[in-house]
């Protein structure tokens, strides 16, 4: 129940920030950056507190302290300015018609959902989008390296945790002063091509040369993992703008939580991929003899995408068209 009450108002709130981001194109980084921002920050909020809490207050209390913040959203939610759609009194022309009916109306959207996503300067950008985060990783055959083979404590995973939401607020940061004027293709290039070889310096810590300059892997493994949440945060947020750009009026909200499901089942296909790649080279929770392979395929493949961002060219001619209008 939870879980849908969440969904139900995430789905609102990006129809919201969608309709924004369409009444001012400049501003839908802006505005994507700030969604995001304080996402960030009640994440790192979050991570940091939670271990503490267990230690002085009990489960029970924390659930019940938690279950404020909901009201909060019910409260703030008064303050959204809307304009409220008052039906038009029948005609008596019309005083015979029956409304359409729940089924009918649902039929209508769905026809209407899938005209949009169908559109070219929706479907190409898209598919962008969902190529870049397709890409496998291999998350999973490093941190069982983290766990087994360097024998990281949960205490310091949560650290590094905290490190990476406050990094990833950097990100978001940078991006709104630094880049969200600049082309999306030029950003989303730069970072692929700079991420490639800070992602590519985990073969330092599995290969142990840190050590040999007196860097101890923990104080590695944060600083890798704070640079490239920066840099994977720069990336994200362009994405999202592009999400929200394409959206046509009248299935905004309803788009963009189709594209954003899609964007989620796209990383589920990530990690399998990286799954799959990692068993077929052996990579195990105890062997790790093949895992500087895995992260170089895995990091050599998020060039793949870039076939694909011409396709962004159709997110251009979208903004030069309502430009002109």
């Amino acid at each position: 129940i939870a879980s849908l009450a969440i969904a139900a108002s995430d789905v609102v709130v990006d129809s919201v920030v969608v309709e924004r981001s369409r009444d001012s194109q400049s501003e839908a980084g802006t505005l994507q950056s700030l969604c995001w921002g304080s996402r960030y920050v009640g994440a790192a909020i979050t991570a940091y507190f939670s271990g503490q809490l267990l230690e002085i207050m009990s489960a029970r209390s924390i659930f019940a302290i938690t279950a404020l913040f909901p009201l909060l959203v019910t409260l703030f939610s008064t303050s959204i300015q809307e304009m409220k759609i008052v039906p038009n009194p029948p005609s008596d022309s019309a005083v015979s018609e029956e409304e359409p009916g729940v089924a009918e109306r649902l039929r209508s959207q769905a026809g209407e959902l899938f005209k949009a996503v169908t559109e070219p300067r929706v479907l190409l950008p898209m598919l962008f989008v969902l190529a870049w985060q397709a890409t496998p990783n291999a998350s999973t055959g490093f941190f069982y390296f983290l766990t087994n083979e360097l024998n990281f404590r949960p205490e310091f995973l949560g650290r590094v945790q905290v490190a990476t939401s406050i990094a990833s607020l950097v990100g978001v940061w940078l991006y709104q002063t630094r880049l969200k004027d600049m082309p999306i293709k030029k950003v989303l290039t730069a970072i692929t091509l700079i991420s490639i070889p800070l992602g590519l310096s985990q073969l330092i810590l599995i290969n142990g040369i840190n050590r040999q300059f007196g860097i101890p892997d923990q104080w590695f493994a944060l600083g890798d993992d704070v640079v490239l949440s920066v840099l994977g945060e720069i990336a994200f947020m362009p994405l999202l703008v592009i999400s929200a750009k394409v959206c046509p009026p009248g299935v905004e909200g309803t788009l963009f939580a189709t594209l954003m499901s899609a964007f989620n089942l796209a990383g589920i296909v990530s990690q399998e991929l990286g799954a799959a790649l990692t068993s077929w080279l052996g990579v195990t929770e105890s062997n790790f003899e093949n895992l500087g392979l895995v992260v170089t395929a895995c990091n050599l493949s998020s060039l793949l995408p870039l076939l694909l961002i011409n396709n962004l060219d159709k997110l251009e001619e979208q903004n030069d068209a309502r430009g002109d209008e």
